[in-house]
């Protein structure tokens, strides 16, 4: 039996029980009619926010569908790759647009479940957050099945062999991650400018001038920082995860071949990481049936459930790779089968790690918290330095999965060796239908706990959901630490699949570290991260500024006047000053190694991708966990520690938080996108930079 029949069955699974959990999630009641109408505005807000964006980016799909066939006319790129860079592009932006409406029409679901008990409210948030993990793996089989197969379909009538038809089928589909890669880019991007501008607009002016509680009913842009959660965490984290995954499962494809050419073995091994990403979707699902609390659970007790399922997927995923990886290349190739579990324990150790490093539950926090009785300033040092601190084990981690999995797999031959880095990316993402789950649950617990607040529950109802929240800040933190390592990991079988493709076009390709114009990419591909931040960063002040500008000038009103806050217009206001201050960061990530390829040459452009690779790594870990650990020591002094609400030492916390948010979840998570987009740019443009490459 063709093993390869398997990935429709798959995606077919994956999506079938996406559509059963949605389901199982609408015919739960959705509370009061004040709880309704809260949602409601934030799922307007989120689809107003949507559907400007993805104008935005249907302009520059059309410009690149243009240029991409000029490549393809003159014999640059196969003729297929404009349609797949549409198909890419298309199921990436449905992902988030079905995310977005399941997280935004089960808030008010979850806070009202949360009035019958602590499960009910759990079950609910997680499996609205499961149906994004799942439609984004079963989305992606979809697309790379349907291509496998109709490219199989197409060399084959061509009359080639079946190892030249594979390897045909792998170098053109390795071209077809640009569309993903770019919807990714507008989504973290363009997300991560609007969650955080509303986020620290609403804080400046309501927590700090105004001294208001958070999601406050007077503050204006709460609404905006509720739609914020999710057009970033959850339409922004699984286009940035879609892309990680099908991205990992097509650059090991064109891996394999380069790897088993000529072995008879080419099939298989191309099978191999869209069956292991098959084998994920089952042990997913199943572990998503184990997530549940009984009675009033602690964080403690919900942390555990939570971890039960994802370490239960994790496990069963270890033990099915090694049967299909024996019965599909034969035990004479389970070495193989060691890449894909270091891959899935680095993703693990990677997530303990930010958990670590950003939860009050330990110490690096409480000394974050601690530092407060001093003033902001050394909130700020504190955070930075543990930020900094944070990036030794991750560092530590990715060399050793590269190493073990490069050698486990080597048997002597070095490309073998490359196949098993590739398949470490794959194994890490193996189970993202549940990890993404568990990423998504957390704006969704958020938002619940703010409609709890803002319509006055009960005070165990807002208990209850102040437990789902605090769990959701652990699973948003991990999340970002899962999403950074299994971005590095795919970035470095793109750079590897860049590498053989450039050897394909040139007859050759050798990387010498002596070489000037390689010193000169590395050079340009460490700054590139830094530059990126600072346009992100900057975009997120000036849009801040324009949100903090209209709340004062509401406020005046609604303190003196009691006149009802505008949410709307937050909410409008965001919504344009992301879509424009997206546009540059953007512009940069495709353009620079297009430049650098042509003036420089294709080596010097190799070094920029993994220079790029290496400091944007970092930074981003640096970035994602400083400004984690700085919102969890806020928070963990909201819950009374070193004077509590109101306090000298609150209002210090509440700064670092203010500086940590647009950190944590617009420059740090966007660098994600950065590393592996520039790759994709690279192998799309391989043969155009060649051929008109200065040197």
């Amino acid at each position: 039996m063709d093993s390869t029949l398997f990935v429709p069955i798959g995606s077919a699974l994956a999506l079938a029980f996406a559509g059963y959990l949605t389901i199982r999630v609408l015919k739960e009641d959705e509370g009061t009619e004040e709880m309704k109408k809260i949602s409601m505005a934030i799922r307007k807000g989120a689809k107003a926010f949507l559907k400007r964006q993805y104008k935005t980016i249907s302009l520059f799909f059309a410009v690149m569908v243009v240029i991409i066939a000029i490549l393809s006319l003159s014999g640059l790129l196969t003729p297929f790759v404009p349609f797949a860079f549409l198909t890419g592009g298309f199921f990436s932006a449905l992902c988030g647009y079905i995310g977005m409406t399941i997280a935004t029409k089960s808030n008010a679901r979850t806070a009202n479940g949360a009035k019958k008990s602590l499960d009910a409210g759990l079950k609910i948030a997680f499996r609205s957050g499961a149906v994004m993990g799942l439609v984004v793996v079963g989305f992606a089989l979809l697309d790379l099945s349907v291509w496998f197969y109709f490219l199989k379909w197409y060399y084959g009538m061509q009359g080639l062999g079946s190892e030249e038809t594979i390897k045909n089928i792998t170098s053109t589909m390795i071209t077809f991650g640009l569309g993903a890669s770019s919807v990714a880019l507008f989504a973290r991007v363009g997300g991560g400018i609007y969650t955080k501008a509303a986020d620290v607009g609403a804080d400046l002016v309501g927590k700090v001038e105004a001294g208001i509680p958070e999601d406050d009913p007077r503050n204006p842009a709460v609404i905006a920082d509720w739609v914020g959660d999710n057009v970033g965490d959850v339409a922004g984290m699984g286009a940035d995860l879609y892309e990680s995954y099908a991205g990992s499962i097509i650059a090991t494809m064109a891996l394999a071949t380069a790897a088993f050419y000529g072995k008879g073995l080419a099939l298989q091994a191309v099978t191999i990481p869209m069956i292991i990403a098959v084998l994920g979707v089952i042990c997913s699902i199943f572990g998503i049936f184990l997530v549940r609390s009984k009675g009033e659970a602690s964080y403690a007790v919900l942390l555990k459930s939570l971890r039960k399922g994802i370490i239960t997927s994790a496990i069963l995923i270890a033990i099915l790779s090694f049967f299909a990886i024996h019965f599909i290349l034969g035990k004479e190739y389970i070495g193989i089968y060691f890449a894909v579990l270091s891959g899935l324990i680095a993703g693990v150790i990677i997530g303990l790690n930010t958990e670590y490093f950003t939860s009050a539950n330990y110490k690096p926090t409480k000394e974050i918290a601690s530092s407060s009785n001093t003033g902001s300033a050394t909130v700020i040092l504190s955070g930075m330095a543990t930020g900094m601190l944070s990036t030794f084990l991750p560092a530590i981690v990715v060399a050793i999965a590269t190493i073990s999995s490069y050698f486990l797999s080597w048997k002597g031959e070095p490309a073998i060796g490359i196949y098993g880095v590739g398949l470490s990316a794959v194994g890490m993402l193996s189970t993202l239908g549940i990890t993404l789950a568990s990423d998504a649950y957390g704006p969704i617990a958020d938002n619940a706990g703010g409609i709890a607040e803002f319509t006055h529950q009960k005070p165990e109802v807002r208990k209850r959901t102040d437990a789902l929240d605090a769990l959701g800040n652990t699973t948003a933190a991990t999340g970002k630490g899962f999403a950074i390592g299994s971005a590095a990991l795919t970035a470095l079988a793109l750079i590897a699949a860049y590498s053989d493709r450039v050897s394909e076009i040139k007859g050759g390709f050798e990387l010498n570290l002596l070489n000037p114009k390689i010193i000169a990419g590395m050079l340009i591909g460490t700054m590139l991260p830094f530059l990126f931040c600072s346009l992100t960063l900057n975009a997120v002040g000036r849009a801040a500024g324009k949100i903090v500008e209209e709340v004062r000038a509401q406020f005046k009103k609604i303190f003196s006047e009691n006149a009802e806050p505008d949410y709307g217009k937050c909410v409008d206001i965001t919504t344009k000053a992301a879509q424009k201050e997206m546009i540059l960061p953007a512009l940069l990530a495709i353009i620079a190694p297009i430049v650098v390829g042509l003036f420089l040459g294709a080596e010097a452009l190799a070094g920029l991708l993994l220079s790029s690779l290496l400091s944007g790594f970092m930074l981003a870990i640096f970035m994602a966990n400083t400004g984690g650990a700085w919102d969890n020591a806020k928070k963990y002094i909201e819950d009374g520690a070193f004077g509590g609400k109101g306090s000298s030492q609150h209002k210090a916390a509440v700064i670092g938080d203010t500086v940590g948010d647009p950190l944590k979840d617009t420059s740090g998570p966007s660098l994600n996108i950065l590393i592996k987009l520039m790759s994709m740019v690279a192998i799309v443009f391989a043969a155009f930079i060649i051929k008109f490459s200065i040197f």
